[in-house]
């Protein structure tokens, strides 16, 4: 009677598994884009440093700003093919080391690079003082190109 409750425990178990999706999505937002430099995409370390090797991909790859519930993500496409739309929620998820992003149940998923990660309570602090500093007219102008970049 027990082997007989533990197998349909162990059934029920196995069948839920079987049942739940591959993989679970999260949810951000796209707050910013920009058109930077593909060098950074992979192995940017053994690039810059290493070896020389085949010159970089020509063309300029998206970088866009994914803001979520708890972290603000910079992620980079691999080529100027990977265009997701600003303001646009879209679902995302980790693997191997990149973030594959669907956006409006698309088919087809794109890979993004980590550029860098940030808790959104600092990037909203960091966010603030650069508003406040544009809006501020007893400071000096301040170069926002210079402003935007985040502390390395």
């Amino acid at each position: 009677m027990k082997s007989a409750l533990l197998l349909a425990l162990v059934w029920t178990n196995a069948a839920l598994a079987w049942a739940a999706p591959p993989a679970s999505y999260q949810r951000g937002t796209v707050v910013r884009m920009r058109m930077g430099d593909c060098m950074l995409v992979h192995k940017a370390f053994l690039t810059t440093f290493g070896p020389p090797q085949a010159a970089p991909s020509e063309g300029d790859c998206p970088e866009y700003t994914l803001l979520t519930d708890k972290v603000v993500y910079v992620i980079v496409g691999k080529s100027s093919n990977d265009l997701v739309p600003l303001a646009e929620v879209v679902d995302f998820r980790f693997q191997k080391k990149e973030l594959v992003v669907r956006v409006d149940d698309a088919r087809r998923e794109s890979k993004f690079a980590i550029k860098e990660m940030t808790l959104r309570s600092d990037w909203e602090l960091i966010q603030k003082h650069i508003e406040d500093r544009l809006n501020d007219s007893s400071h000096p102008p301040v170069d926002t190109s210079l402003a935007l970049r985040t502390r390395q």
